[in-house]
């Protein structure tokens, strides 16, 4: 066995489920992925724990769904759930630019601290269109949370508050993400290969 195999035996054996072989490696594991997000839990209950309304979290679906539960049962301060569903991506895996809403809140936003619950920030067409979406409805505050950000796909600027990881220009599934439905609820954060036409 050469010791490229042997590092490769060795990290699919602490893939608990095992790697697939159209997944490279795993690229954050399940135990720091749970540390960050208690972390970042810490900081938002430390940041609104002066809130008397509800903060209102917006989870953008599918991809944030797994972060977002993680994250809300961290949390000690008041707090609602929520979802919105928006496309930028069209039939492709490129981001067009053009974002559409899908699904709108059902909770009135006016007059509340909302917390957008975002599972990567790639271009940041979602999350600008997002943030200014929200500001526009009379909100207190607007904020945002991304499990993941890419700093070198970046195409529009977003603020972002509370970052759990920053990662290179991969592709990425596990952890809410996915790829053609498939690896969304992989506990951990796996690098994909390529895939080819």
């Amino acid at each position: 066995m050469t010791p490229e195999e042997q590092r490769t035996m060795n990290i699919r054996s602490i893939a608990i489920p095992p790697l697939t072989p159209d997944l490279e490696r795993v690229l954050i594991d399940a135990d720091t992925i749970q540390r960050r997000v208690n972390e970042l839990a810490n900081q938002i209950n430390n940041d609104y724990a002066d809130i008397t309304e509800p903060l209102i979290l917006v989870g953008v679906l599918k991809g944030s769904f797994i972060y977002l539960s993680d994250l809300c049962r961290k949390l000690t301060v008041p707090h609602v759930v929520d979802f919105i569903a928006v496309s930028s991506y069209g039939k492709g895996s490129t981001s067009t630019g053009n974002v559409r809403l899908l699904m709108d809140t059902r909770e009135n936003l006016e007059g509340h601290h909302v917390l957008i619950v975002e599972d990567i920030l790639d271009t940041g067409y979602t999350l600008d269109y997002l943030v200014r979406n929200f500001h526009s409805r009379g909100t207190r505050s607007v904020n945002t949370t991304v499990l993941l950000e890419k700093p070198d796909r970046h195409v529009v600027p977003v603020d972002l508050k509370y970052v759990g990881f920053t990662i290179p220009d991969v592709w990425v599934v596990g952890y809410g993400l996915d790829y053609a439905e498939k690896y969304r609820t992989l506990p951990y954060i796996a690098e994909m290969k390529i895939p080819t036409k």
